[in-house]
């Protein structure tokens, strides 16, 4: 199972392959698609995502010794940008998810390319990522 950074990494490489960001929300657009699908039942106050402009609700899960997030948004580039996240941390140890700075957002330039709101968001999903993780690692 390859590590958060080898997974960043990766990411990074695939979005070097674009030329330019129109190519890159392409992509993006194209990893909120694959994202699982959460049930209705999930998309309750408890999962919603706090200060994103969008809809976004996340739902972690402790499978053995890993946290395994899904998610889902309202918003196409935002389903995108929560599958960045998710595909880079998802089933990994959570004090390794805790401690993650999630740096490949700079290397790939995204904040930079969204809105601010959109940036404000990104920033609240990464930090209820880590409060997830941080729970279950004191667990």
């Amino acid at each position: 199972m390859s590590t958060i950074k080898e997974r960043a990494d990766e990411l990074v490489e695939d979005f070097e392959l674009f030329g330019d960001w129109e190519d890159k929300y392409e992509y993006i657009i194209s990893l909120g698609k694959e994202l699982e699908a959460i049930s209705d039942a999930e998309k309750v106050e408890e999962n919603i995502v706090k200060g994103c402009q969008s809809q976004v609700w996340l739902v972690p899960e402790s499978k053995e010794d890993h946290i395994v997030f899904r998610a889902d948004s309202d918003a196409i580039i935002t389903k995108g940008i929560i599958a960045l996240l998710v595909k880079v941390v998802n089933d990994q140890k959570p004090a390794d998810v805790a401690r993650y700075e999630f740096d490949f957002i700079d290397q790939i330039g995204l904040k930079e390319h969204l809105s601010p709101n959109r940036s404000n968001g990104l920033v609240s999903m990464i930090k209820k990522m880590k409060t997830y993780a941080i729970a279950m690692a004191n667990k």
